[in-house]
């Protein structure tokens, strides 16, 4: 069964993402913040992280780029999913070291299709 951590601070954004999940049999580990995020990538080492960009304290762009430099977690891919939707967001994300960069509001089948493409 494929891990996903999501990483948002929206509690309704949250309740999207697991019921989504859920629909397709991911097993779902919650993060309400980059900090306990980052964290909890390096305790659970799930197969792929959701990371939401707009976050108090610690931001998607850098919580991202903690995990993808860290040596236990630089193996796991992130989909960076925000409401930050400029042609340079996506660019700063991937330069951060996301693999994917989404849009928010999401669409489930599109979601489900990149975590299967970046976790094969």
């Amino acid at each position: 069964m494929t891990t996903v951590l999501v990483i948002d601070d929206s509690p309704s954004e949250m309740a999207k993402f697991r019921d989504m999940l859920a629909r397709h049999s991911f097993q779902v580990l919650e993060a309400t913040n980059g900090e306990q995020g980052c964290q909890m990538a390096a305790d659970h080492l799930p197969d792929v992280i959701l990371m939401d960009v707009v976050m108090p304290e610690m931001n998607g762009f850098q919580a991202t780029r903690k995990i993808t430099r860290g040596k236990t977690t630089a193996h796991i891919p992130v989909i960076m999913i925000s409401t930050k939707n400029q042609e340079t967001d996506r660019v700063w994300g991937k330069r951060q070291g996301a693999k994917e960069y989404m849009n928010k509001p999401v669409e489930e089948n599109s979601l489900v299709d990149i975590i299967r493409k970046v976790t094969e």
